[in-house]
């Protein structure tokens, strides 16, 4: 399911709630009932709790954006020193040249239509792609160079199979999720709790309230989506981080 989508049913289906709510328990007030009778300390304690929050959650929202951006500049590092890999090949013998360029798209091909999706789904990187890499590594340093040119050629291209391998490392490490589950129970709760409080300050069934209590609701699911989003670091589908690959190694 597209995450628009995701996000588009899950904010009307909070804002319905929230609504529905509302309607439901302003039948049970009496006629009588004057909302300028709530005390005064539950409305610092809803701003002190609001504030509590804002912070909380723009701290997550920080925190998985940094880490996305990591992951990303990860992989343009990967994607990049291959492809350096294939092009400084070209001063070698044309046998030579061939198998490497072949190791590297093999392995950007891989990368992209098989381990990505399994990074994204398991957090974990497939063996398959160890192994070509490993295959590339050993393409490269088992040449011995013959001229003095391609000794010039040959500490460059092993510096650059072992930026790929270190790129790779890192991806691995930054595959799973950002935020503990124990931020998220926090998240949510708090969501809850800052939504629950919209009741407490006795919400009526007037237009106005009723359509500002689902905007606020709207946002809070926005913004608990934003969260969700950013902590998958290399996204939610392979297209979202995997297009350094598929740009520099064209099918």
């Amino acid at each position: 399911m597209p995450e628009w989508l995701i996000l588009i049913l899950v904010t009307a289906g909070v804002c319905a709630l929230v609504v529905a709510v509302t309607l439901l328990n302003q039948r049970r007030v009496p006629e009588d009932d004057d909302p300028s009778e709530t005390p005064d300390v539950i409305e610092y304690m809803t701003m002190m709790i609001g504030v509590v929050y804002a912070i909380v959650l723009g701290l997550a929202i920080a925190g998985v954006w940094e880490a996305r951006g990591t992951a990303q500049d990860g992989v343009r590092t990967e994607a990049q020193a291959l492809h350096e890999v294939s092009e400084r090949a070209a001063g070698y013998p044309a046998p030579v040249r061939d198998r490497i360029r072949a190791d590297a798209r093999a392995y950007a091909d891989h990368l992209v239509s098989k381990e990505w999706q399994v990074m994204i789904d398991k957090g974990e990187l497939t063996d398959r792609g160890a192994t070509l890499l490993a295959e590339l590594r050993r393409d490269v340093t088992d040449y011995t160079p013959r001229t003095e040119r391609e000794w010039h050629i040959y500490q460059p291209l092993v510096d650059q199979v072992a930026a790929v391998d270190a790129a790779r490392q890192a991806r691995a490490q930054n595959a799973g999720p950002t935020m503990p589950r124990v931020v998220w129970l926090g998240l949510v709760v708090g969501a809850a709790l800052v939504v629950g409080l919209l009741f407490t300050l006795q919400i009526r069934r007037t237009p106005r309230e009723l359509v500002m209590s689902a905007m606020f609701c709207a946002l809070m699911v926005f913004l608990l989506f934003l969260v969700w989003d950013f902590d998958a670091p290399f996204g939610r589908s392979v297209g979202d981080s995997a297009d350094p690959f598929s740009d520099l190694f064209p099918s």
